[in-house]
């Protein structure tokens, strides 16, 4: 019966320290939080980890914040990180940022680091953007690459632009500002224009950081792009001319079919109407209006006009082989 009263005793223990965190009570009564023991059971419920919450409220008691219990589970149901708002809290405080738990909470459910927030007001961020291509007036391709060195804006964080918003914004304003440069050479003798210029368009406006300096770290040159599109055009005029001389080629090789169709034509035609002069001769004869003397003439008219044509022939073929 002893043995079943020590076993239940035990179980009962256990049963204790693993739905009650008790060690987890001690740990805070020992750090001066005020924790009940009722209110750890109430987050077990709650099904909440009070570890998630007391042990970032002992760390906010100790570096002097005005924290409770409430706020932190809150802002666990809700589905924060207790741990990360508490220490971004304690980071603000050390610097001297003002920053409320509403605001450091608010900003990380809209899902942003706050932590890395405060350090970033504190100790600036580097951006780096790749290499960005601009084409002046003189047609040469300036390509150049930028620094942005930003810190958090933490009023903006909420509905703030991210890094990707400023780095485009900073690459608009360098193209804008070696398109506007009447020679590339001014460029290369004077980066710091380009920095100057878009630093003073206020690109960060709107955005979760405020841009301290916009710094050229490298500059270099690239295509000619105007002789590349003068080329291209003039490339262009050529085809258009060929094809066009070709279009005009076309039409007076149809002309000349179309000519010698009509050449032959007309020789068809003669060769139908002398086809008639023998019918009309025999029609003359048989009416007596010509006799037979006239075909005799007729027919040594013939003959001798073949005669002169074979002899101007021949004479033609003389003179071509010599």
């Amino acid at each position: 019966m002893f043995l079943v009263v020590v076993g239940l005793i035990i179980i009962a223990f256990a049963i204790l320290f693993t739905f009650v965190p008790v060690m987890l009570w001690i740990s805070a009564l020992a750090a001066g939080v005020k924790v009940g023991i009722f209110e750890l059971v109430g987050m077990r419920l709650r099904r909440v980890i009070p570890a998630r919450v007391v042990n970032p409220l002992i760390k906010a008691v100790k570096a002097g914040l005005d924290l409770n219990t409430g706020k932190l589970e809150g802002h666990y149901l809700a589905g924060g990180n207790v741990d990360r708002v508490v220490n971004a809290l304690i980071a603000a405080q050390r610097a001297n940022i003002e920053l409320t738990f509403e605001r450091c909470a608010a900003i990380d459910l809209a899902g942003r680091d706050v932590l890395e927030a405060v350090q970033m007001s504190v100790n600036p961020k580097v951006i780096e953007t790749p290499f960005i291509a601009g084409v002046a007036m003189d047609g040469i391709e300036v390509k150049a690459k930028a620094r942005i060195t930003v810190r958090a804006n933490i009023d903006r964080l909420v509905g703030g632009a991210g890094e990707d918003t400023v780095i485009a914004r900073v690459g608009e304003g360098i193209v804008s500002t070696i398109g506007s440069a009447s020679n590339h050479k001014k460029v290369l003798e004077n980066p710091d224009m380009i920095s100057q210029t878009v630093l003073a368009k206020g690109l960060d406006a709107g955005t979760a950081f405020e841009i301290l300096s916009i710094d050229i770290a490298d500059i270099d040159i690239g295509k000619n792009i105007g002789a590349e599109l003068q080329t291209d055009q003039a490339e262009a005029d050529k085809k258009i001319a060929q094809a066009k001389a070709e279009e005009r080629r076309a039409m007076a090789v149809a002309k000349e079919q179309e000519m010698k169709a009509r050449v032959e034509e007309m020789r068809a035609k003669v060769v139908e109407a002398e086809a008639d002069v023998p019918m009309a001769l025999a029609e003359a004869l048989r009416s007596g209006n010509m006799g037979v003397m006239d075909y005799v003439n007729y027919q040594n008219v013939n003959a001798d006009t073949d005669m002169r044509d074979s002899i101007g022939k021949a004479t033609g073929d003389n003179k071509k082989k010599d």
